[in-house]
């Protein structure tokens, strides 16, 4: 059940119920301006009805107190790239034949709370059986579950015996159509667009090239065409939806772009022509960099393992070069590749790889909150939801300090409180 965790001072720690004050006072040593790069001191940010009323006024007003101390205030982080129904493990290659949409929903809901507690407060899904990420978001939203909000895709959307289907079972086991995103041909896939939207989804995931955890042999091949790929984009832009593509391959990654997609995901061989047709196109690079160190190499059936190692090391030559030729950065992780709670380590991984820590912190707030056509997140200002989380250090000197996140609220209630 929603709870919220009210501080009074030295009074300690008080638990109340669902019903939500009407006015939050929470104060801290300073906040993260995320625009300008710099700390604002002190933090007192007033939280009413589940947004940002004001920030340091002359007086607080009367309100439930919430007194942090020497703590550092930032927005709430975003996770561009999440499977909160997916988890590596033995046997996760057969799953789709063991498990029901009732246990991928389960795990979903254990997820969640996982990676709001990370100090993630908003996530888009990108691929989730059975409707299961639209079910959460309604969920989370409702104060069923304790969860970041969740943009769902619905299933992810590829061509026949592609990354996106599934494969390596006999003939008519698993055998599925554009209801379950599987399609052939411009038309088929704008069936299946419309079928994810009247479903639910606000956002489309694609498979323009093969990948890691499928078994057709090659690991970047582009497998959709442009066509297919850019008649995705047309009709969810018509309704106003982002679309994603995962795309390994050069050629997928470069086709993707010039089809209007609007991220790339994991863009693990990127030359120098395919950054420059990112820049041009203001495509999103969505690399997922994290996940290469803390992959279950061993729940992994051999072919799968080779292609792993083959690429994964590929996409921090990639990630380094996008950088350089100042291709826009989103911040997805991939969660679900990767134990579910850890999403910050991709801050860290792209810090190591050059990327500074006031713009790693960006693109996992303003840049994501752009991607996603959000104007209500990723900054700590009025008018805003009041998404705020808080670590004990100084995320601009170490990275790695958003990696244990002490204090969480989404939309003004408060999940997490030092000491829990």
């Amino acid at each position: 059940m929603l709870k919220r965790i009210m501080i009074a001072g030295a009074a300690g720690l008080a638990l109340c119920g669902a019903a939500q004050a009407q006015t939050t006072v929470v104060k801290a040593a300073r906040y993260l301006d995320v625009s300008s790069g710099r700390y604002v001191t002190p933090a007192v940010i007033v939280v009413e009805d589940g947004k940002i009323a004001a920030i340091n006024p002359d007086a607080a007003p009367e309100g439930d107190m919430v007194d942090l101390g020497d703590m550092t205030l930032l927005p709430g982080l975003m996770d561009a790239h999440t499977h909160l129904s997916y988890e590596i493990e033995p046997g996760f290659e057969t799953a789709e034949v063991r498990f029901t949409t009732g246990d991928y929903a389960f795990r979903a809901a254990e997820n969640a709370r996982k990676t709001l507690l990370a100090g993630f407060t908003t996530v888009r899904e990108v691929g989730a059986p059975g409707f299961v990420d639209v079910a959460l978001s309604k969920a989370v939203e409702a104060g069923r579950v304790d969860g970041p909000h969740v943009i769902p895709s619905g299933v992810a959307l590829g061509i026949t015996g592609g990354h996106c289907d599934t494969t390596g079972f006999g003939p008519g086991i698993l055998e599925r159509d554009e209801t379950e995103g599987v399609a052939d041909g411009a038309a088929e896939f704008v069936k299946a667009v419309r079928y994810q939207i009247k479903h639910g989804a606000k956002a489309i995931k694609v498979c323009a090239t093969a990948g890691v955890l499928s078994f057709e042999d090659s690991v970047g091949a582009q497998q959709m065409t442009f066509e297919e790929m850019k008649a995705v984009a047309d009709e969810a832009h018509r309704h106003g939806l982002k679309v994603a593509a995962h795309a390994h391959g050069t050629e997928g990654i470069i086709a993707a772009s010039e089809a209007g997609i609007d991220s790339i995901e994991h863009g693990s061989v990127i030359t120098e022509k395919a950054a420059n047709i990112l820049k041009k196109n203001g495509t999103w690079l969505d690399s997922t960099l994290y996940l290469a160190q803390t992959i279950n190499w061993d729940a992994l059936p051999p072919p799968l393992v080779a292609k792993g190692r083959e690429v994964m090391p590929l996409a921090d030559e990639s990630f380094k070069l996008a950088l350089r030729k100042g291709v826009k950065m989103a911040l997805g992780t991939d969660a679900g590749v990767y134990p579910h709670g850890q999403n910050a380590g991709e801050l860290v991984r792209r810090v190591e790889l050059g990327q500074s820590t006031i713009d790693a912190i960006r693109s996992a707030t303003i840049n994501d909150a752009e991607l996603f056509g959000f104007d209500d997140r990723g900054r700590i200002a009025p008018g805003l939801l009041a998404d705020i989380i808080a670590v004990d250090g100084d995320p601009l000197a170490d990275i790695s300090e958003l990696t244990d996140v002490g204090f969480v609220m989404k939309a003004g209630e408060i999940y997490k409180a030092p000491g829990e």
